[in-house]
């Protein structure tokens, strides 16, 4: 199958399909005797596998360590435990600094009366946080 295909069937735009392949993240298909990708089912389903990685936030270089794993038979399950629960820490992070930025926008706008009046303590504020 051609790329659009994969495109299509992954959901991946064929700009993103090329650029994981470029980035070596997934093995670039052979080529045939047109010179055209030719994409296998093998392929779609690795790259539906980072689609579903990269949907939860793993990083292209986390992706690499998951497939790796993946196509790993003797792998051990804890080496993959190990790159979720990591993942998780910097999920829980990224959640506790979503809520001091939402903290902080909540009393810049309990701050501004929201009337027809120019000043807006949310863009003095704004203007003096460091």
């Amino acid at each position: 199958m051609n790329i659009g295909e994969v495109s299509r069937r992954t959901g991946m735009p064929s700009k993103t399909i090329r650029y994981y392949e470029e980035i070596e993240l997934v093995s670039p298909p052979a080529r045939g005797d047109n010179g055209y990708r030719q994409y296998t089912d093998k392929n779609v389903n690795t790259l539906d596998f980072v689609s579903r990685a990269r949907s939860l936030g793993f990083t292209v270089e986390e992706c690499r360590n998951l497939l790796a794993l993946y196509e790993d038979r003797e792998r051990a399950s804890a080496d993959v435990r190990a790159i979720a629960l990591t993942h998780i820490d910097h999920i829980d992070g990224k959640l506790k600094e979503l809520a001091a930025m939402r903290a902080t926008l909540s009393t810049l706008v309990a701050k501004c009366n929201g009337d027809d009046r120019p000043d807006c303590p949310i863009l003095e504020e704004l203007a003096a946080l460091k």
